[in-house]
């Protein structure tokens, strides 16, 4: 299907994509495709369309509104434990450095090993903790009783579920109406 000028306020129609229990298969990044993935995954019969735009593509034979909530036919379980990457540890902190407690955007922050690693710390959940370039420069090379600089929260693994749940609390750039009980549905409703 041609796409004849899909383009709507900057966005392309982008689809929130829910597991079959319709819940985001992930919240940050926020679950989404394209409008042609997701007319794709319509078509292949692997998703349910839960909402539309009020656009339409067409081809010769077919006229379809673009769908902008979609769920998978089949559950995609989720890991069990979250892959070890700066994202995630960054995620796990909420993108605050563990020493001044400052939220940065994601290019601005790095890691810190807490038992530095030519001390023999290792790179793992349990070691490693979200920093400013401030503060990761200020504790360089000491144990954080020699800096008087501890983590305020001790580093460790955290579940899928909870990266998920930190991920929630950042919304997403582009968030169409359609979305919100999606992504929301379980909130504390208020009084």
């Amino acid at each position: 299907m041609p796409d004849g000028g899909l383009h709507h306020g900057g966005q392309h129609f982008p689809a929130l994509v829910l597991n079959a229990d319709f819940r985001p298969l992930s919240y940050f990044p926020l679950s989404v495709w394209s409008w042609q993935d997701a007319v794709r995954a319509v078509f292949l019969d692997r998703v349910s369309v839960l909402n539309e735009y009020e656009h339409e593509v067409h081809s010769p034979r077919i006229t379809m509104r673009l769908p902008s909530v979609i769920a998978l036919k089949d559950y995609i379980p989720s890991a069990r434990k979250p892959a070890f990457t700066r994202f995630n540890v960054f995620l796990r902190d909420t993108f605050a450095c563990q020493y001044c407690l400052e939220r940065q955007p994601a290019p601005d922050l790095t890691f810190d090993h807490v038992i530095p690693r030519s001390r023999g710390g290792r790179t793992t959940w349990e070691n490693v903790v979200t920093a400013c370039s401030a503060c990761n420069l200020r504790k360089g090379n000491h144990m954080p009783r020699e800096c008087r600089m501890f983590p305020r929260t001790p580093p460790r693994q955290p579940s899928t579920w909870e990266l998920q749940d930190n991920g929630r609390a950042f919304p997403p750039n582009y968030l169409h109406e359609s979305w919100r009980d999606y992504l929301y549905w379980d909130s504390e409703l208020e009084s």
